[in-house]
């Protein structure tokens, strides 16, 4: 690495704290009670439980979502065997991997012992602590028998990553480029070069697969392994040894189907590829040079397929898009070991997700191109968000067909629904929302059809059958789109395009005099309308919404949401039992969703306004199946103050306990009262508010816009909205940030009012 670069790595590693994990509590402990609780005496009830019941401690401590990933520094990355100590920043960083990619917590143990009988028995006394056991950087041939080792002592998972994780996505590599090249598992030649701990595990896990042990030839620093060499020679590696003559790679690579290289840099030369088979797969994993590098290889060989373990090339072999969601299966069905069908399961689960169109979350990560199944991706990216739900339950199910699981999931479904929550914040929340859509799907218009955001959206509406897409845009520019993007919606059938330029003149004419109507008492010219209708997606998918060829209409995301809410609302207009429309925003963070009025719409509402909004922001609370508890917001608390705005916010409270009695409501209040129950106690005794605010009332744009971006920013909190309250119609605008995830939230709220609406509710 360069200097640059190696300084960036230091500063990352050592600012704003050093390290890269640190031990957060899951409990509040803000009352002497809470410490009661927590420590001594309460701590003891759940010591004597577990007492009673050692499986208690999966239920009263954290040990069955905790991973400890142990080290002794004798094979580190690249960087080989440099000590307990100095592999502790990469043993960090795997235990950063478990908790992004899977919710998982871990705790990193250097332990700096060589000796395989002292470094078992440090590590099988552990088993109280932890649901499971990641090996790390442990040298072969050491390692294959200290996870035997520890297999045969300890009842929950010991994993090497090393060996297992690289087996797996090497096992799907070349699953899925066997089946673009037209070739059986059970028929390839293959040839290794490296030998080791990774290459002996993935020979052992294609073996279990189907390929046959004869048609594997494994080369190392000595050259081939052949039956009778003694040099360098190990019963795990002795099991590859062949009765030949050959004695060099370069020999062995006749006729081959798959190259596997986890050796070292430029072992394979370019001038030896003629000598492999037809359509060849060359896996030329060492880091961080390959043993050639892919270009070289299509320069000789354009028939093959190339991975390597580098990010930037295609076809990457990482681990982390199989470990974290192996251990998250195992732990959830509390497994005694991750076996062979586990493994298997994994693969299978791996190589079948990259078969389908990539997401937008990968697209993000990977420079904005989402990838299709082919010679270029072959396997999934490290980030795309859906290996948690296909690998956990494919892991879940195979531990518990095999018996190693003893605490089966009952529902899968329940179950994904859980996982989901690790992959979209949102999908608690939206469940109520989706569920209703996929019982009653409407026609959706999206005004900006050409965004690539909102193809993937629709690509997801379609996939959970919550709407009926309509997408304003040129058509050759949308089909084209979907197409490169590998999106499998149908235009013929499950997606209207409509396109302003394919009307009919008469048509045209229709929908503009339509939208002329509307706006024509509003400032807007003729000329204007149309030049508006052909220039302004927004005023489109209003103008169909209006006339009945839309149930709901979502717009904006890409141009000033301010003018493109004038658009639609010029358009739709409120409902005429409300004074105002009003801007409602979620945003869900790890201890629950908060829900923001009014973020976008009204500088400073009256108490009646306030009043209003409040009683329409709640009923959109109930539909995404939670209780609303309103807090109405203010620098004064319960009549601290005699300030216009907070007289008006206790005239609000009144009108609201005349409108929604039922409704829980108090206020005025400070913000961290609404969100602690004990300091609203403490202020004013009794309130009709109980536990958590999760409506928070402000009162005026200024505070709820600024507390709503400043909390999202600085929890990285997920935002649903803004969605509008009390249009005469489904519509909705899109802020500039929005992503594909949050196109598909809005849509399914605008299907659900839709339904409301239509079904007279």
């Amino acid at each position: 690495m360069d200097e640059d670069f190696r300084k960036a790595a230091l500063d990352y590693h050592r600012f704003p704290r050093p390290g890269k994990v640190a031990v957060e509590p899951t409990k509040r402990m803000a009352t002497q009670r809470d410490l009661a609780l927590a420590y001594s005496p309460g701590v003891a009830a759940a010591c004597e439980a577990i007492v009673a019941d050692p499986d208690q401690s999966y239920e009263l401590t954290s040990r069955g979502n905790v991973v400890a990933v142990i080290s002794n520094g004798t094979a580190v990355l690249g960087l080989g065997a440099i000590g307990a100590l100095a592999g502790k920043p990469v043993m960090e960083g795997k235990a950063v991997l478990f908790k992004k990619f899977a919710g998982i917590d871990s705790i990193d143990l250097e332990i700096e012992e060589r000796d395989v009988d002292k470094l078992v028995d440090a590590i099988a006394v552990l088993e109280p602590s932890f649901g499971a056991i990641n090996l790390e950087d442990i040298k072969a041939p050491e390692c294959f028998e200290v996870e035997r080792r520890l297999r045969e002592r300890m009842r929950i998972p010991v994993f090497h990553d090393d060996q297992h994780g690289t087996a797996i996505i090497v096992a799907a590599a070349v699953r899925n480029g066997l089946l673009l090249q037209g070739k059986e598992l059970s028929e390839v030649k293959v040839v290794n070069t490296g030998g080791g701990a990774a290459a002996l595990a993935c020979l052992d896990l294609l073996v279990a697969m189907g390929l046959k042990r004869e048609n594997v030839t494994v080369c190392d620093i000595k050259g081939v392994v052949y039956e009778g060499r003694t040099e360098m020679m190990d019963p795990y590696k002795a099991r590859y040894a062949q009765p030949t003559n050959a004695r060099t790679l370069e020999e062995v690579l006749e006729g081959a189907d798959v190259f596997l290289g986890l050796s070292a840099p430029r072992v394979l030369k370019p001038e030896w590829l003629g000598k492999l088979a037809p359509r060849p797969l060359v896996l030329a994993l060492a880091n961080p040079e390959p043993e050639i590098l892919p270009e070289a290889v299509r320069a000789a060989r354009p028939d093959a397929i190339v991975a390597t373990g580098r990010s930037d090339y295609p076809n990457q072999v990482n681990n982390v898009l199989c470990f974290p969601f192996i251990f998250r299966g195992a732990l959830d069905v509390r497994a005694t070991t991750i076996n062979e069908a586990m493994k298997v399961a994994t693969v299978e689960a791996i190589a079948g997700l990259a078969r389908v169109e990539a997401s937008e979350v990968v697209a993000t990560a990977y420079g904005g191109q989402a990838p299709v199944f082919g010679p270029d991706y072959i396997i999934p990216k490290p980030f795309d968000p859906r290996l948690i739900l296909e690998i956990a339950p494919a892991v879940a199910k195979a531990a518990m067909d095999s018996g190693a699981a003893r605490h089966p999931i009952k529902d899968f479904a329940a179950y994904r629904r859980e996982l989901e929550r690790q992959v979209f914040r949102s999908g608690y929340l939206m469940r109520p929302l989706f569920e209703a859509g996929r019982r009653n799907p409407r026609r959706v218009v999206y005004a900006n059809g050409e965004d690539e955001r909102v193809l993937r959206a629709v690509q997801t509406v379609l996939d959970e059958g919550i709407a009926e897409p309509v997408l304003i845009g040129r058509r050759a520019t949308i089909e084209g789109r979907a197409q490169a993007m590998g999106l499998r919606m149908d235009f013929s059938e499950s997606v209207r395009i409509f396109d302003v330029d394919e009307l009919s003149a008469e048509r045209r004419q229709s929908l503009i005099g339509e939208y002329q109507r509307r706006v024509v008492r509003r400032g807007v010219t003729p000329e204007a309308a149309v030049r508006r209708f052909h220039t302004r997606p927004a005023v489109v998918g209003a103008t169909l919404l209006e006339v009945g060829e839309a149930d709901a209409c979502i717009c904006g995301g890409t141009a000033d949401w301010m003018r493109t809410w004038n658009y639609a609302y010029d358009v739709i207009g409120k409902d005429p039992g409300v004074s105002r429309a009003y801007a409602l925003s979620a945003l869900i963070l790890q201890e629950g969703t908060l829900f923001f009025a009014d973020t976008h719409l009204n500088v400073d509402p009256t108490a009646e306004q306030i009043a209003e909004m409040t009683v329409l922001a709640a009923e959109a609370v109930r539909g995404f199946g939670l209780v609303p508890k309103a807090a109405l917001l203010s620098h004064s608390a319960f009549g601290a103050s005699h300030a216009p705005s907070a007289r008006k916010m206790r005239e609000a409270l009144r009108l609201i306990r005349a409108r929604a009695p039922e409704l829980e409501v108090d206020g005025e209040m400070h913000a961290d009262q609404a969100l602690i129950a004990a300091l609203r106690e403490r202020a004013v005794g009794v309130s009709p508010l109980t536990g958590t605010a999760n409506l928070l009332i402000m009162p005026n744009l200024d505070s709820a816009n600024i507390s709503f971006n400043l909390l999202k920013a600085s929890s990285d909190g997920l935002q649903v909205g803004p969605l509008l309250l009390g249009m005469r119609k489904p519509i909705h605008v899109l802020v500039p940030s929005v992503t594909a995830r949050g196109i598909v939230n809005v849509t399914a709220a605008a299907v659900a009012e839709a339904n409301e609406i239509l079904s007279g509710a």
